[in-house]
């Protein structure tokens, strides 16, 4: 009885030990290729659906895939030339994916992921070359850009299908002149804003003179309209005090005479060292002779 008991135990282990050999699981994030005896044998050998599997103990092993969208990055940027042999820096990445784990592992030695980049990085930067040196700078920097990016990423998607790879996207990270070309490029700038800056100086130094000249013949106008107003203010105030001079006079002829003589007298003495030298009996000394006048 007992021996029987050990052998039932030893049959559920290995039946345990066949059966987990013979089961596996696959991620969403995976592939998953049956090989048997180191080959695929059918389409079925690929399972590209999450879940559990099973396999043949011993003849049959597997091999996970990432199915996940990658990134290709260039690393260090790379020198390209365009169409006027102008030289470029350029970095760029591609996105790419495993669409066919078969077809992958066929095409590239042992469906090595480094390998594929490799091989993907050759294809892009060929395609690079080719669209760089058909287009000017300036198609290359901003007029047809997009147009190039589409272009490399249809060429080299086609190209990878080849491998059991998609690629999704290609992008130009950068795009900068090389050192020599720009201090040169620098230089030109430097030297365009230092003629415009200039022109606005000139701009500005002839609108000064304008406003200036502008002012200074507003002045003058306004300095000669204020003078005529003063002329015209003083010849009528003048007229009004001749009015009342003669008014004053023609009353008392007399008085004003004498008033007038005073006056003259005021002006002529405002200093202990004022002289005048003039004949005595001058009608200047008229009232100091006689105080009538007379």
């Amino acid at each position: 009885m007992m021996k029987r008991l050990g052998t039932i135990l030893v049959i559920l282990v290995v039946a345990l030990l066949l059966l987990s050999m013979s089961a596996f699981t696959v991620d969403q994030r995976e592939y998953a290729v049956v090989f048997r005896l180191g080959e695929i044998v059918s389409a079925d050998s690929v399972k590209k659906n999450p879940g559990l599997y099973f396999k043949i103990p011993f003849v049959e092993n597997v091999r996970y895939f990432d199915n996940r969208i990658l990134t290709l990055d260039s690393g260090a940027p790379e020198p390209f030339i365009t169409k006027e042999k102008t030289n470029l820096q350029v970095d760029s990445f591609v996105k790419w994916r495993i669409v066919d784990p078969a077809k992958f592992y066929v095409s590239i030695r042992g469906g090595d992921e480094a390998q594929a980049e490799v091989r993907l990085a050759q294809m892009i930067n060929d395609g690079l070359r080719a669209e760089f040196g058909a287009r000017t700078l300036h198609d290359v920097v901003s007029g047809e850009r997009d147009q190039i990016m589409k272009i490399l990423r249809e060429k080299a998607d086609q190209e990878a299908r080849q491998m059991g790879i998609e690629v999704l996207d290609v992008r130009l990270k950068r795009v900068d002149f090389t050192d020599d070309i720009s201090g040169q490029v620098y230089s030109r700038m430097e030297s365009e804003r230092k003629r415009i800056a200039n022109d606005l100086r000139a701009q500005g130094a002839g609108e000064s003179e304008r406003i200036r000249a502008d002012a200074n013949k507003q002045r003058e106008v306004i300095l000669a309209e204020a003078y005529r107003e003063a002329q015209r203010i003083k010849g009528e105030g003048d007229g009004r005090a001749a009015e009342i001079y003669a008014a004053a006079y023609s009353k008392n002829p007399e008085f004003y005479a004498f008033y007038r003589s005073l006056d003259a007298y005021r002006n002529s003495f405002r200093s202990k060292n004022d002289i005048l030298v003039i004949q005595p009996d001058s009608d200047f000394f008229k009232y100091m002779r006689e105080p009538g006048g007379k």
